[in-house]
């Protein structure tokens, strides 16, 4: 009894030990961190503002790699398939975490399977917006509008199957309107032609059309998360004008390769958090219209499962596939 008793403590002590040596062994040179999308965009400029302290933090450089292809499936397939030991990650975001399984049938990765999630660390809600001619200048108005002449209205986004185009599915269903969806090439190419009024409406991330916002070449009518966006308070959401339950935002994390030891995944989360809270990396997300957000890896691995979920039966629903 006291032989086995004696045992159990020395596999423990052992499995501690272990554990605390990976720990202190890591990181044991320079990490890549992988950005399935090209330079410029929301998930590369976030990226790029935590590299910064999170090399500090974990005593490494943290190099960001842009691996662009397949809406974020290229980078995702990368990672996925790396060494998991920590030292390459990814920069996931609702494109190749939680679209892309939404309108494909089949991926060379499984979000859920391949993956270790760490944390969030923003999230950028979705807007509505108008060309200011358009003659509508609240929620309800387009609305309206939109139910007068159904299948008439105009709304682009970057790309039919993107977290745009889902969140434009579910508005539809949620309004209870029926609009032209006319997809582009990118956020860019859309927003240049509601500029330019080619194109009515637009369903787009804050962080994209912010500076349209601004200056007053678009409106923005609401965005649709839960709360109010801190960098536009004065904006009502969705839910407040009536649209319950339309929520749709992009969000931005730090995922590792599946099996990756656990003392390493806590590393990492430690690392995040500190970086993310750091008041110079919040205001900075903040200047790019991105809500700062942590959570567990176990709350980041519950989201990916109810967002993939969520957005497979809006497009289900839209009968949107691309494969």
């Amino acid at each position: 009894m006291h032989l086995m008793r004696g045992a159990a403590l020395a596999l423990a002590f052992a499995a501690l030990s272990a554990s605390a040596a990976e720990r202190a062994d890591y990181p044991r040179r320079p990490i890549r961190l992988i950005v399935p999308f090209a330079p410029g965009g929301s998930v590369d400029i976030s990226s790029r503002i935590l590299a910064t302290p999170l090399s500090e933090i974990l005593g490494q450089q943290v190099i960001v790699d842009n691996r662009a292809g397949g809406g974020g499936s290229v980078g995702a397939t990368l990672v996925a398939r790396s060494q998991p030991d920590g030292h390459t990650l990814v920069a996931g975001s609702s494109g190749s975490m939680t679209a892309n399984p939404a309108v494909y049938s089949k991926l060379p990765y499984d979000p859920t399977r391949d993956f270790a999630p760490i944390s969030m660390i923003n999230v950028t809600p979705m807007a509505i917006l108008v060309h200011p001619n358009i003659g509508v200048s609240t929620l309800k108005d387009l609305i309206a509008l939109a139910r007068s002449r159904p299948g008439k209205i105009t709304m682009a986004s970057a790309g039919t199957g993107s977290s745009n185009h889902l969140a434009i599915e579910f508005f539809q269903t949620v309004a209870g309107v029926k609009l032209l969806h006319v997809p582009y090439k990118g956020s860019g190419a859309a927003l240049t032609e509601l500029i330019g009024g080619q194109v009515q409406t637009m369903m787009d991330q804050i962080a994209s059309s912010m500076g349209y916002i601004r200056d007053g070449r678009v409106r923005i009518l609401a965005v649709a998360t839960p709360t109010r966006s801190t960098v536009l308070p004065n904006v009502p959401t969705a839910d407040e004008l009536g649209l319950k339950g339309f929520e749709a935002a992009s969000f931005t994390g730090v995922l590792a390769p599946a099996g990756t030891p656990q003392a390493v995944i806590d590393r990492l989360y430690a690392a995040v958090i500190k970086a993310v809270t750091q008041p110079a990396v919040t205001e900075k997300f903040k200047e790019l219209a991105a809500d700062p957000r942590t959570t567990t890896p176990a709350e980041f691995t519950d989201f990916i499962r109810r967002d993939i979920a969520k957005w497979r039966k809006v497009a289900q629903a839209a009968s949107i596939r691309l494969d």
